[in-house]
């Protein structure tokens, strides 16, 4: 059986809960991520933002432009926007229930926990690699029909 330990994202990307939504915004451009975990000192998971949260704070009265330059997100922390509590998953998950629960509950990621602290991240774009890894080796089993015309 393989396992969410196998293709997860260990030592994520992540922001404490006083960070701000400017600091969000510029680790997902500069890191082409979509989910940050946030975490408290201890490694203790206590929320989740994603570029849907960041999206949906700039569209909403969280935010209140200083001089309509959308300056005001450099003051809006993260424990603001972001949420929580959060769904998780554990390094030992088989990775084909976990795919089934993202898709189920129609979630991008799931942060994963080891002994309660934050151990990595797996998200649709892992599962989609596993695809894509998957048809290659298919194409390389298969006959090339092309051998017998």
């Amino acid at each position: 059986m393989l396992t969410v330990a196998e293709i997860m994202t260990r030592e994520p990307y992540t922001l404490g809960p006083d960070d701000t939504l400017e600091k969000a915004r510029e680790m997902m451009a500069q890191h082409l991520i979509r989910h940050i975990p946030v975490i408290d000192d201890e490694n203790n998971l206590v929320g989740l933002i994603t570029q849907r949260d960041v999206l949906a704070a700039e569209d909403s009265t969280v935010l209140h432009p200083i001089d309509n330059d959308n300056s005001s997100d450099r003051y809006v922390a993260v424990s603001s926007v972001m949420t929580a509590p959060v769904q998780t998953t554990g390094e030992s998950a088989s990775l084909r229930s976990t795919a089934m629960y993202l898709q189920k509950h129609k979630l991008g990621c799931l942060p994963v926990l080891s002994e309660g602290k934050l151990a990595g991240i797996i998200t649709d774009s892992d599962f989609v690699q596993v695809a894509i890894n998957l048809m290659e080796q298919l194409e390389l089993s298969e006959p090339d029909e092309t051998l017998f015309e």
